[in-house]
């Protein structure tokens, strides 16, 4: 699941590519990966597992977030939610908050927010995703497969929303 501290594995951003000043090429490097908080409900089993005529909505949330922990080290959580419901009946909730560290070393300055907002979530995703299918599976429903996710246009929204926001309160 995680790989060796000196595995190196670099970006597919363009930055990867060339040399820092120091002559050191950049890397991206996962040293483990974690389940910080894993929550799941079904409140109206066993009746909720019964066959359905009637497929339940689904609503599900994703959120990142990155917080460094030393000089080249950070911590990047991604927060999945899922929600089923069936005319207002809750079928299952499910919540994980899986986080991985990542080094990064060696890439410009005007590059660390993408690498920790795109692409560290991109990297997480996949195995985030098999928690959520292994327990909606394991709560007695059909593996929730929750579809791949376009972090750089989520990265591009939330930057959006804060220059929105940052103008308002401007003016």
């Amino acid at each position: 699941m995680a790989s060796k501290p000196d595995e190196k594995q670099t970006t597919g951003t363009g930055a990867g590519e060339a040399k820092a000043g120091n002559g050191t090429p950049p890397s991206l490097n996962i040293i483990t990966q974690y389940i910080k908080d894993l929550s799941f409900e079904s409140p109206g089993a066993p009746r909720s597992l019964l066959n359905r005529k009637k497929a339940p909505a689904i609503n599900i949330n994703v959120n990142v977030n990155a917080n460094p922990l030393q000089e080249a080290d950070y911590d990047v959580v991604l927060t999945l939610t899922a929600r089923a419901e069936v005319e207002k009946e809750v079928l299952f909730n499910a919540e994980l908050v899986y986080g991985g560290i990542f080094r990064i070393q060696n890439f410009p300055k005007e590059h660390m927010l993408p690498l920790l907002f795109i692409e560290c979530p991109r990297l997480l995703f996949p195995f985030a995703r098999q928690v959520i299918a292994d327990a909606t599976r394991n709560g007695g429903f059909p593996p929730l497969m929750i579809d791949p996710i376009d972090f750089a246009k989520m990265y591009q929204q939330r930057i959006a929303e804060e220059q929105a926001k940052n103008k308002v309160q401007t003016t």
